[in-house]
């Protein structure tokens, strides 16, 4: 199943949960440590009716915690601009409609900076990328003018938002543990790519 498919059918705690694993992989652009989500994940184990377990409240000290952090950011770009649109587009209510939006478009703002970061030379039209976006999340094999030569950052970034959404529509909230990990894993590659692109400027 696509990544635009799983979005689409996924409840609301898998949207939830897919958009903030794209931000949680992306906090090292923000400055933030890797714990500084972990209380908004343990939110989404709330399983009363409609229930936000405390993820308002949450939300807001990670902001807090992150804009604090931010001015010791590693990156003043593109790329970490689009991380903190992704932190400050997160809604406070968890209702579907609300973070159906947030989920989709954290997973194409992801993408970009995962593309931004990855260290081999871009060639392809900016205007293009829009449309390459929607193609590579609905399944559709990349062609001369949208993502031909999918790099390896956007490829592996493309598989952790597919697992995270799969995890959450087989196993609910039993499957939080794994998709944590499943980004725990991605904020280390990016960490590590961050980390080298700022040695390179130094």
């Amino acid at each position: 199943m696509s990544l635009v498919e799983l979005i689409a059918q996924a409840d609301e705690r898998g949207l939830a949960a897919s958009g903030l694993a794209c931000l949680d992989r992306c906090v090292p652009l923000l400055g933030g440590d890797d714990e500084v989500l972990r209380p908004l994940w343990g939110s989404l184990v709330d399983d009363s009716p409609g229930g936000d377990g405390d993820w308002a409240e949450r939300l807001q000290q990670a902001r807090g915690a992150l804009e604090a952090a931010d001015g010791e950011a590693v990156a003043e770009d593109e790329a970490a601009l689009l991380a903190r649109r992704m932190l400050a587009a997160a809604p406070a209510v968890r209702s579907a409609p609300e973070v159906r939006q947030w989920a989709d478009a954290c997973s194409v703002a992801s993408l970009q900076i995962h593309r931004l970061l990855d260290p081999a030379e871009d060639t392809a039209p900016a205007d293009s990328l829009p449309q390459a976006f929607d193609a590579v999340r609905a399944g559709e094999t990349p062609v001369e003018g949208r993502m031909e030569g999918m790099s390896p950052l956007v490829a592996a970034e493309l598989r952790r938002q597919i697992t995270v959404l799969e995890l959450l529509a087989e196993h609910g909230p039993a499957g939080l543990r794994q998709a944590l990990e499943v980004s725990t894993e991605g904020r280390r590659v990016l960490r590590a790519v961050v980390s080298r692109r700022a040695r390179s400027r130094a």
